[in-house]
């Protein structure tokens, strides 16, 4: 069984900074990707970021630059610094893992909501 717990999520203004973090633990292989999606109402989810083992990391266009991911392979925790945040940032914001090859093996924690608003 794995499980992703998920934390820092919270209502913050526009400009301001928040670094979620996602610990995993089970049945989960240190070569297994990790990432960070959102899905705001009536959106479909979207890739935010993601980070191999081996740490190479890949964004999606609207964050690269303002947000940083990072994992802590000992840890088996992954983390995304986001800074400048927008109102279109606001989202329920899922940490991922998954089978870098066989993507049908992956694992969904259970969502942190993000909330940028003046």
């Amino acid at each position: 069984q794995v499980q992703l717990v998920e934390s820092g999520g919270g209502l913050v203004q526009p400009g301001g900074s928040l670094r979620l973090s996602c610990a995993a633990s089970g049945s989960i292989f240190s070569f297994y990707t990790m990432g960070w999606y959102r899905q705001a109402p009536g959106k479909e989810r979207e890739l935010v970021a993601d980070i191999t083992s081996g740490a190479s990391a890949n964004y999606a266009d609207s964050v690269r630059g303002r947000f940083t991911i990072s994992r802590d392979n000992v840890k088996n925790t992954v983390y995304l610094q986001m800074n400048n945040l927008k109102p279109e940032d606001t989202a329920v914001y899922y940490c991922n893992t998954k089978h870098p090859r066989l993507i049908g093996l992956n694992y969904w924690g259970q969502g942190t909501q993000v909330t940028v608003s003046s």
